[in-house]
C-alpha cells in the first residue's frame, strides 16, 4: 500500500516539475535590427528584460504564406 502512494506522489511530482518548465520557456518577439557575419542585433519590444547577456536563445523565422494564383 505504502509503495503505490509514494509511486502515486513520485508521479505527481515530475508531472508538476514538467508543466512548470514548459510554462517558464517565454515567446518574446522582436525585429532583427543588423547581421554582421554571425551576430545578429534585434530590436525587442516587451520580454527583453528576461534574458541576460550571454543566455542562449532559440530564433525562429517567421512564417510566410504562400501566394496562390492562376
Amino acid at each position: 500500500m505504502s509503495k503505490k502512494i509514494v509511486t502515486l506522489l513520485m508521479a505527481v511530482a515530475f508531472t508538476v516539475g514538467m508543466a512548470g518548465v514548459g510554462m517558464a520557456a517565454k515567446d518574446v518577439k522582436c525585429k532583427v535590427k543588423a547581421v554582421d557575419g554571425k551576430t545578429l542585433t534585434l530590436e525587442c519590444q516587451e520580454g527583453a528584460d528576461t534574458f541576460k547577456a550571454g543566455s542562449k536563445v532559440t530564433v525562429k523565422a517567421a512564417k510566410r504564406r504562400a501566394i496562390e494564383g492562376c
